[in-house]
């Protein structure tokens, strides 16, 4: 855990929320050990520990699976959520200030929580998901609740082209009065990922603009994809 932590603190922050801030996401590479990515991706196959799966057939969510850890969560993600939240709050606050939301983020992780249950949000949405041959996640936000922050991460637990090929991440952002824009990213095994929940600011010439972003999985042409999601706001289901 203690290497967890370290990582955490050796990385750029200042870097990162720029990158953050200019195109909505930033790629921390080589961020877990190739021993601790097998070890987050053998909890997947724990009957205990969760609170929910979901079929993603079933409610046309796109093809494979996912569950939702329940509480208490296992130490390693209980740490990321600790831990990197508030070198994030940073950048969250910026984004409420410059787009002129009446809104501000507490310093410290635990005070989210308390936010999240006094509005009845009470239930975990850290997941770890599993996609397969023509497995594919369509286009989405993950919004649990009217308390949300504003950032969320992702870390790879496969290694692309040598454990399954497609399976790309996808970011799009729906530009006002324009075409929606694309991003496709293929991080490597342990790399995180850490991008917009729903929306960030753009400058303009008339100062900064909201611009809606999703983000969803292209399809897998073969093989196996394991990632773990870390949101730090909880949800009411």
């Amino acid at each position: 855990m203690e290497d967890l932590i370290s990582n955490i603190e050796a990385i750029d922050w200042n870097k990162m929320a720029v990158d953050i801030h200019e195109k909505g996401y930033a790629i921390v590479p080589k961020f877990l050990s190739g021993m601790l990515c097998q070890e987050l991706k053998s909890l997947y196959e724990n009957e205990k520990g969760y609170r929910k799966t979901v079929v993603m057939e079933r409610y046309r969510f796109g093809l494979g699976e996912y569950k939702y850890f329940d509480y208490p969560l296992p130490k390693t993600i209980q740490i990321l959520r600790e831990q990197m939240y508030p070198k994030l709050v940073p950048i969250a606050n910026l984004w409420m200030k410059v787009l002129k939301i009446d809104r501000r983020f507490p310093t410290t992780f635990s005070e989210l929580q308390q936010q999240c249950h006094d509005n009845n949000q009470l239930k975990p949405t850290t997941l770890i998901l599993k996609y397969g041959k023509g497995g594919f996640n369509t286009l989405h936000q993950d919004l649990y609740g009217d308390v949300y922050f504003p950032l969320q991460t992702v870390l790879f637990l496969n290694e692309p082209d040598v454990d399954f090929s497609g399976g790309e991440f996808v970011l799009t952002q729906q530009i006002p009065r324009a075409q929606s824009k694309a991003t496709v990213l293929q991080p490597k095994k342990g790399d995180m990922l850490i991008f917009t929940t729903n929306f960030r600011p753009v400058k303009g010439t008339k100062g900064y603009y909201r611009v809606n972003m999703k983000h969803g999985v292209s399809e897998l042409h073969n093989g196996e994809r394991h990632t773990l999601g870390i949101i730090f706001h909880d949800a009411i289901s």
